[in-house]
């Protein structure tokens, strides 16, 4: 199997591509958000490009170690004829970045397009809301062997446009698949809007054209949509070749040349890649792969782990982000930065269960609390009553307790009933109100029974 992708994002700007309406079409009774550059009235010429889209696009492409076209940049119109197209042309840039690279997937270009309006068939009817929003493509070699290569290298892609803080991100993602298996042709697959769409129209593509070539029938080099709710694949018409676009310069907007200073500039200012930051976590903290991963699933939550791996054990610290507070905030569906969780707040909770202030089980009772309260981890131990670890004497007393007041509970241990031994362990912490250590309590009630 050969597989390479075509994906396009729309870039976070507050205008459109080459007008001034607003972007929140999503927000906006339909067909509002338009003028008569949206919708290619005539005498309507475009504004000069979005100077913010441009950046995004070169922001992104040198994220994706791309090297940034030297030449003039212009724009070219892209003919075809469809509903959500009032002009008849799509205009798109030539590659803005070339030759990059990520996760062994050779990037092929990157470059800027207009978004089109959102037609419905089943309905009739074409919002233009939509149409002129700025979108980045990225078009891929086919290096990928598998879905679930594809998949990976989806996953790794909206990190890094998460990161580049310049696209929208998943949900705004519409994918082109282009699929072949060895003796066959190229086939390409339209409507896939997630990764996991994505993974499942290559699934049933990859099954149904070896079904094909068993029983020696052609593949047709064509077009393909994906129905999602069925997980199919079904013929639109015949795969297109660039030519059948007529493609010419646009002679409407200016041609552009992006100076060596504009590019240095980006570049100091554009965020470490993630998959780069992974293998840094892992050289430089000695952090293995998977905490590495998702400790840089966020930008802001790499960015507070290093700030607390500098005055504290970087892998017990990793091992807590990723434990519980990825817990805690999957659960309360937030993310780090909605949380208004900060380094300095992890890193106060996690000297107090180092100095022996709080139990880790009140830890996490804490960590379960910070999302929710402008208190700091030590107010709200405090106004829980979570201060304070009782000794090992006391802990060894309540153990003891426990055990004369529930002998079933141990006669269920003694038959392999290991869950018993949770209920042993609730019944210290009742007794010791929470303070003593679930671990230590582990140890000393197997000791005794």
């Amino acid at each position: 199997m050969k597989c390479g992708l075509e994906i396009h994002v729309q870039l976070d700007t507050k205008s459109k591509l080459f007008c001034n309406c607003p972007t929140n079409y999503q927000d906006a009774p339909p067909n509002t958000n338009i003028c008569p550059v949206c919708l290619n009235q005539p005498g309507a010429k475009p504004h000069p490009p979005n100077r913010r889209a441009l950046e995004g696009a070169l922001r992104i492409a040198l994220m994706l170690d791309c090297s940034i076209n030297p030449e003039i940049s212009y724009f070219m119109r892209k003919h075809y004829n469809y509903p959500d197209l009032p002009s008849g042309y799509q205009r798109t840039s030539i590659p803005l970045g070339l030759d990059g690279e990520l996760n062994g997937v050779r990037i092929r270009e990157v470059h800027i397009e207009e978004d089109p309006g959102q037609y419905r068939p089943d309905h009739g009817t074409v919002d233009f809301n939509r149409s002129g929003i700025p979108l980045i493509e990225i078009v891929t070699e086919p290096d990928m062997r598998s879905p679930e290569e594809a998949r990976s290298f989806l996953r790794e892609l909206i990190r890094v446009l998460e990161y580049s803080g310049c696209a929208r991100g998943e949900g705004t993602m519409r994918a082109d698949v282009n699929i072949s298996l060895e003796g066959g042709r190229r086939v390409e697959i339209k409507n896939i809007n997630s990764i996991k769409g994505a993974y499942r129209a290559l699934k049933f593509e990859m099954v149904r054209q070896k079904n094909l070539l068993k029983r020696g029938v052609e593949v047709k080099q064509e077009t393909r949509a994906f129905l999602e709710s069925q997980m199919i694949t079904v013929s639109m018409r015949m795969k297109e070749e660039a030519e059948d676009y007529r493609y010419i310069p646009d002679p409407d907007l200016p041609p552009m040349k992006f100076e060596g200073e504009m590019v240095d500039e980006i570049k100091e200012n554009i965020p470490e890649a993630p998959h780069l930051k992974v293998k840094r976590f892992m050289e430089e903290y000695g952090l293995r792969e998977e905490d590495a991963r998702v400790i840089t699933s966020e930008l802001e939550l790499a960015d507070a782990f290093e700030e607390v791996a500098e005055s504290f054990d970087p892998e017990a610290a990793a091992l807590w982000m990723r434990d519980e507070l990825k817990r805690v905030l999957y659960y309360n569906r937030m993310t780090f930065a909605e949380s208004g969780i900060t380094a300095s707040d992890i890193l106060e909770l996690l000297n107090m269960m180092k100095n022996k202030e709080i139990t880790s089980k009140a830890g996490k009772k804490i960590m379960e609390e910070m999302p929710v309260s402008d208190r700091s981890p030590r107010e709200i131990a405090e106004d829980l009553g979570l201060i304070g670890i009782v000794d090992e004497s006391e802990v060894v007393s309540a153990v003891e307790q426990a055990i004369k007041e529930n002998p079933q509970a141990v006669k269920d241990y003694h038959d392999g009933k290991e869950a018993a031994i949770n209920f042993l362990v609730g019944q210290v912490m009742r007794i010791t109100r929470g303070k003593a250590e679930p671990e230590r309590t582990v140890e000393l009630i197997k000791e005794r029974i």
